[in-house]
């Protein structure tokens, strides 16, 4: 873990707290950062590349003047998931917002894909966040408040593999979680993005001429409408009318139609 000294605040205002956003490196999670830092947040940004996390802090520090705390970890095992719960809940500095971000996909279906990239797939989807937020909850409910955002998707709502099944878990327990820790000054927000234009689907291989030109979200927007969402105690976000409409639909039709549509993401 590295930290950055930063300058004299051009914003006159306090730090509006600390938030640690996992996945920083790029896409959602680097808007993620540019957002709060934009808010007058101090971050401690985590992902398994310390050489782009560095970079990054550098220039939000130079950027918005703010404290920058790097820390490397690898959210697809037990050592990398806690250290970064250790520091959640560490003081002086608490974390007041966490951002569950980091996550990746996987082609093929469920049982021809190999068997520990599906566990893995399932730790970095499910039991990091969990783990995590069970340490946001303590330090935050200690504290007196804070708010939580899960990054899920869409596909929380459709029948399209173990990625759904992972992201459905995710939102059912924001939901659950948002009702339950209210009253100890916590927010917990499942943002339920559509197809983002960020490195998730080049990663995983996935061929994006299929997906419509419509579908395509843009990370700022998603990002601001995820932060509004949880400042206002929402328990689900879904950025854009059109997938609010498309979720809805998915409810009434055939799970075999919904499917099939939801695989043409892959």
């Amino acid at each position: 873990m590295s930290e950055s000294t930063p300058p004299a605040r051009t914003n006159p205002h306090r730090s509006r707290g600390t938030a640690l956003i996992t996945g920083a490196t790029a896409g959602l999670g680097a808007e993620f950062c540019t957002q709060l830092a934009a808010a007058g947040h101090d971050l401690v940004i985590v992902a398994r590349d310390e050489l782009r996390l560095e970079e990054l802090a550098s220039r939000l520090h130079a950027r918005f003047a703010i404290h920058v705390e790097v820390l490397g970890a690898d959210l697809t095992t037990a050592v990398g998931t806690t250290a970064v719960a250790e520091r959640i809940s560490a003081e002086p500095s608490p974390i007041s917002v966490l951002v569950n971000n980091a996550g990746f996909g996987l082609l093929g279906n469920f049982a021809d894909n190999d068997l520990e990239a599906e566990l893995g797939h399932l730790y970095i989807h499910n039991q990091a966040p969990l783990t995590l937020m069970h340490a946001a909850l303590n330090a935050m409910g200690a504290s007196g408040g804070g708010r939580i955002i899960n990054v899920a998707s869409v596909a929380a709502f459709t029948p399209r593999g173990s990625y759904s099944a992972a992201k459905s878990l995710i939102v059912n327990f924001s939901r659950w979680a948002n009702v339950f820790y209210k009253d100890r000054g916590i927010s917990v927000t499942a943002l339920c993005p559509g197809f983002v234009r960020t490195e998730f689907h080049d990663r995983m291989g996935a061929n994006k001429t299929s997906i419509p030109a419509w579908g395509w979200l843009d990370a700022a927007r998603v990002v601001r409408e995820g932060l509004s969402a949880s400042e206002a105690g929402k328990s689900v976000s879904i950025p854009s009318k059109r997938y609010r409409f498309v979720i809805g639909l998915s409810r009434l039709a055939p799970d075999a139609l919904v499917e099939r549509l939801a695989r043409r993401g892959r």
